[in-house]
């Protein structure tokens, strides 16, 4: 059951952002990061927590995980070290998926040509 929990919740976000670029003026880049404050948003609530042990890997894939990672490690480390921690933590737990978004995107600019 949990693999179509989860095949449902990545479904319900693609479709909530085809429909806002189809009927909105807004470009990817509005779309992805109201996904990631609706994220954030979510965790703070402690919302996204149970939407994870509902849907699994399902919830950890989309870009709404993002934002919610970046909220949930800002608020772990705060918590132990104030406001220093507010800001070291925001990073805490998305340091790997933006270190390899920027190695591989290093790489295939190696190999690939852009269009002009």
């Amino acid at each position: 059951m949990i693999y179509v929990n989860a095949f449902l919740f990545c479904g319900i976000i693609c479709l909530i952002g085809q429909m806002i670029l189809d009927n909105t003026k807004l470009t990817p880049g509005h779309v992805t990061t109201i996904f990631v404050v609706v994220g954030a948003f979510l965790d703070t609530f402690s919302l996204y927590d149970k939407i994870i042990l509902w849907a699994g890997g399902g919830a950890l894939v989309p870009i709404t995980s993002f934002g919610h990672l970046l909220s949930h490690g800002a608020m772990d480390m705060a918590l132990d070290q104030g406001m220093m921690g507010l800001v070291m933590g925001m990073f805490n737990l998305t340091a790997s998926g933006i270190t390899s978004a920027i190695v591989f995107s290093f790489f295939l600019s190696l190999i690939f040509k852009p269009k002009d």
